[in-house]
């Protein structure tokens, strides 16, 4: 029979809905339960396309023996962690420091007031190699609960202490500079993989905005070897067996230092934070590479990632048919049979298909060895030519990989990941071109800001067939307005810049600390948690923080607006000292605090959006990597004036000589105005 998930919409919750452990979701009920029952809390967190989480349901949530102990000694609360990060933060806290570590899914014991006493993350239903098992596991813990109540109390009253906030008093801190860059590029450096890119060993994350922050150093100090850092990194990962050569997208990591092996799922923020960097290093390089990787993450998001509103689903799952990776995989049989023996034989080679393999039962991740040229140049081959034939067989296998099973795909839509979405458009559109990614940029921003907002305009969290839940977080209020004002640069469509000041606003109102600045996670209107506190930590996904600190000084030099600045020069203080002791772990904060050092630009254009002049005008500023530059477009008639109700300064602006006029400020200096397109190429 169901239990109790089976009304939920989440895809996580709803996966154990069938399982005869007595499910609750997290709320009152579940509480009330287990004081009125005297029984303590199981608590386990997880998402849908997590593959350990699929293993520990199978092993044990699944089990009637597993389920029967559960029900007997402890109410059971499920949470999909993408829903509700607020409790992912805080119980992963407790996590990492009762063993060191953390992941999914993560099994906590807790009272009914909600306060651990012990943790883990995957354990099987029996115990094996040293790790616990859920029934030894269970009857342990039940014997603590029923013998030594006060030894559990006194053990979660000391862990929820462990885990508070410490103060940190932001009037001691010495303000950050250009020293802190220069230690975490040092930092970084250390840690490159100078044959395989990439920062650190296996397993190899992608963490994008590593790479953003090289970039951006390297506009600085050109003479360093960042940019080389990021370019080596970048192709890498294109060629490995992390990117899918054959439907692309990028998968979540890659297990081995050469970036062969991937975990196989796909997330939706991945997408977006790899796109932004491979279109900053085409704006930075030209090379028509990385152009092209920014398009196939695009291809693959609005072909298999985008609802029929336009908003984009969270994740596609590693397994399909009970197994990891088993989609994504070949064998160089599978492959001929499709593409036929010259041009199978071929296609192998190059994506180095053999028969011995290099993942599970002798399939193969296809990935790429050497490049194109040189494999033409072998073969003896016009380099087009190669290109055409391997461009077609991947068509093909494409064609065919799609009769397979296909993962399951997690179809909810949440705020903040469409917002990076919507910003990595919105880039892309900029640097490339293309109308098609600006259309899919605005469909996604108008579904959220006409379906994820309360009556009152709060935004909300999550969508999935019809039912929107939660209140928004940090995160979902930074990564939209991120969105909007990079949808803005994109559009000049001024009511995105309405938008984006409106949930500044309410993220001021609702998350700000007013006595030492920054952003709390939650509102202060929220469920009362067992801990409160402010995220800057730059992991797989940047913190609210350090999107927020940028958003605020983007406002601030579009606006003119004073209190944006302030508000954002009192966030990076309140981080300084932590953010100082080890850099590189917050790249994301830093790309704010080099936007704040400078030296910054201010460009209006004053003219006709549909003049060809005006529109050569902004193809150059728009091709441009300028990271430290605010762009706006001041036209006559009301969309002038609603952009002048926003930004006082730029009421005075209008175009000399009937011309579309470029106006820039640089280093809060002003030049001349410019009216010629061949001279906004030097001036700019």
């Amino acid at each position: 029979m169901p239990n109790r998930l089976s009304g939920e919409k989440s895809p996580y919750l709803l996966q154990h809905a069938e399982n005869p452990v007595d499910w609750y979701p997290w709320g009152e009920e579940a509480f009330r339960k287990a004081r009125d029952e005297d029984k303590a809390i199981f608590l386990s967190i997880g998402y849908a396309t997590c593959h350990w989480c699929h293993v520990m349901e199978h092993e044990s949530f699944e089990d009637d023996e597993v389920a029967r102990l559960l029900n007997e000694h402890f109410v059971a609360v499920k949470v999909d962690r993408e829903e509700r990060p607020d409790l992912d933060q805080i119980y992963m806290s407790v996590c990492q420091v009762l063993t060191g570590s953390g992941g999914w899914p993560l099994s906590i014991f807790m009272t009914p007031e909600r306060k651990p006493f012990f943790a883990g993350t995957y354990f099987p239903k029996t115990g094996r190699m040293g790790m616990p098992g859920m029934t030894d596991l269970i009857a342990h813990i039940a014997g603590l609960w029923e013998n030594h109540r006060e030894r559990v109390f006194k053990a979660s009253e000391e862990i929820t202490g462990a885990i508070q906030p410490r103060r940190r008093n932001p009037d001691e801190a010495e303000m950050l500079d250009r020293k802190t860059l220069d230690k975490a590029y040092q930092q970084l450096a250390r840690s490159f993989d100078p044959t395989m890119g990439g920062f650190g060993g296996p397993p190899k994350f992608p963490t994008p905005h590593h790479l953003t922050f090289m970039l951006r150093f390297h506009r600085q100090k050109p003479h360093m070897d960042a940019l080389s850092m990021v370019e080596k990194t970048l192709d890498a990962m294109r060629d490995g067996g992390m990117f899918d050569q054959i439907g692309f997208g990028f998968h979540r990591y890659s297990v081995d230092e050469r970036w062969v092996v991937p975990h196989f799922e796909k997330m939706l923020y991945d997408q977006a934070m790899l796109a932004m960097a491979y279109t900053e290093a085409f704006q930075m390089t030209g090379k028509p590479s990385y152009a092209q990787v920014t398009r196939e993450i695009f291809t693959y998001v609005l072909r298999d990632m985008t609802d029929s509103d336009g908003a984009f689903y969270s994740a596609e799952d590693a397994d399909s048919e009970g197994e990891e990776g088993l989609f994504y995989v070949w064998t160089p049989e599978e492959v001929k049979k499709v593409l036929g023996r010259d041009q199978g034989e071929l296609f192998c080679r190059f994506h180095d298909i053999t028969p011995e393999g290099n993942f599970e039962g002798r399939r193969s991740i296809p990935h790429i060895t050497k490049s194109t040229t040189l494999f033409a140049q072998q073969l003896g081959m016009a380099g087009e030519e190669l290109e055409d034939l391997l461009e077609a067989g991947r068509r093909e296998l494409f064609a065919a990989r799609e009769k397979r099973p296909h993962p399951f795909k997690d179809d909810k839509i949440l705020t903040s990941w469409n917002g990076l979405m919507i910003a990595a458009l919105a880039k892309g559109y900029q640097a490339l071109g293309d109308t098609a990614y600006l259309q899919a940029a605005i469909r996604a921003t108008d579904f959220l800001l006409r379906t994820l907002r309360t009556d009152s305009g709060d935004l909300l969290r999550r969508y999935r067939h019809g039912q929107v839940a939660h209140a928004g977080y940090l995160d979902d209020h930074a990564f939209l307005t991120w969105g909007l004002l990079e949808l803005y640069e994109a559009s000049f469509d001024v009511r995105y810049l309405e938008q984006a000041l409106r949930i500044q606003e309410q993220t001021m109102d609702r998350f700000w600390d007013e006595l030492d600045g920054g952003f709390f996670y939650t509102a202060r209107d929220g469920e009362n948690l067992i801990v409160r506190d402010k995220d800057i930590y730059d992991s797989a996904i940047p913190s609210g923080n350090s999107v927020a600190a940028l958003n605020l000084l983007r406002l601030s030099r579009m606006t003119g607006d004073p209190r944006w600045d302030k508000s954002a020069e009192r966030l990076l203080k309140n981080f300084s000292s932590l953010v100082g002791d080890y850099p590189s772990a917050y790249t994301q904060f830093l790309n704010a605090l080099d936007f704040a050092l400078g030296p910054g630009q201010e460009i209006v254009i004053a003219g006709e959006s549909g003049q060809d002049e005006t529109r050569a005008m902004t193809e150059i500023l728009h091709r441009k990597f300028a990271p430290n530059r605010v762009l706006m477009l001041k036209e006559t008639g009301r969309e002038g004036e609603r952009l002048g109700a926003l930004c006082d300064y730029v009421k005075a602006l209008h175009p000399m000589d009937h011309k579309p006029t470029v106006y820039i400020c640089e280093n809060f200096a002003c030049k001349a105005p410019v009216t010629e397109v061949d001279m906004l190429k030097m001036a700019s």
